[in-house]
């Protein structure tokens, strides 16, 4: 095994160590686990895709991610012998990510209010997600207009962008 002061053009895997050994021992880091994201987010198993948030600036951005294992259902018929993490979970799993930045930037919700998905654009997908990848979501804020709240996201694996997407998410009351 080697280090990022090893290598001579930093791998992703030291990167990802590098960064992790750093939000240990840094108190300026914000990372949230998993009990801090059932908190957030009323997604439950098997629609829960955010394992991590590795690093967020309330108002900025958020970097979480979301362990694919062969385990999940969906893999049993999204494809039967080649299985692939379908595209539209892979833009779900983005937009929760969206929605927890956008949960600790603005704060708690009065009691009937949600956070809603309201729309994506220019949704791109590079390369497949499979079994045993680890997807990185990177999700930016970029403004909010007429309570719509507008995002750019972006998830990537082993460093290489998979999907690429703007996504919108609206504050509402309960019908």
């Amino acid at each position: 095994m080697h280090s990022l002061k090893d290598c001579r053009r930093p791998c992703y895997y030291c990167l990802l160590v590098h960064l992790d050994r750093k939000s240990i021992l840094t108190t300026d880091t914000h990372t949230l686990h998993i009990e801090e994201i059932l908190e957030l987010l009323p997604h439950r198993y098997p629609f829960l895709l955010v394992d991590r948030v590795l690093d967020f600036e309330e108002g900025r951005f958020l970097r979480a991610v979301k362990n694919v294992s062969v385990n999940e259902p969906f893999f049993q018929g999204h494809f039967p012998g080649k299985p692939i993490l379908p595209g539209v979970l892979i833009l779900e799993a983005m937009a929760q990510a969206t929605g927890i930045l956008a949960f600790k930037s603005v704060g708690k919700l009065e009691p009937g209010e949600l956070y809603y998905f309201a729309g994506i654009d220019e949704a791109r997908f590079k390369r497949p997600v499979v079994p045993g990848d680890q997807m990185i979501m990177e999700v930016t804020f970029e403004k909010t207009r007429r309570g719509l709240t507008r995002f750019k996201g972006v998830a990537l694996v082993d460093g290489k962008v998979v999907c690429e997407a703007t996504m919108m998410c609206a504050r509402s009351r309960e019908a």
